[in-house]
């Protein structure tokens, strides 16, 4: 299982404690230190669309008039942290947000 997401945030260190409470073995991937690639921005982007990215963020709100109306994956590789967190990959299951329905399909 892999944890996206940034080591500051709330809701990625929720996520990854109650994971790790539940006996999950979770690698967290910190995505300023190693920056998400092209190809985990389009399979991120094909998996949630539009909503993988956090419009109400301090992020999105700093993105001049282009990139704010650029797609996605644009977004996201200028600014890895515009990304909604946590994304989490647990096989071919993928997870955005941390919410209870996201914890329940995850730890029980």
């Amino acid at each position: 299982m892999i944890l996206y997401g940034i080591p500051t945030c709330d809701s990625c260190k929720k996520a990854l404690k109650a994971l790790q409470a539940a006996g999950k073995d979770v690698t967290f991937r910190d995505i300023r230190a190693t920056p998400l690639t092209q190809g985990e921005v389009d399979r991120i982007v094909q998996e949630f669309g539009d909503r993988a990215v956090n419009r109400q963020s301090t992020t999105y709100r700093s993105f001049n008039d282009f990139l704010k109306a650029s797609d996605p994956e644009a977004q996201m590789m200028a600014q890895p942290t515009v990304m909604k967190r946590p994304v989490i990959q647990d096989g071919d299951r993928w997870f955005l947000g941390w919410d209870s329905a996201t914890e329940a399909a995850l730890t029980g």
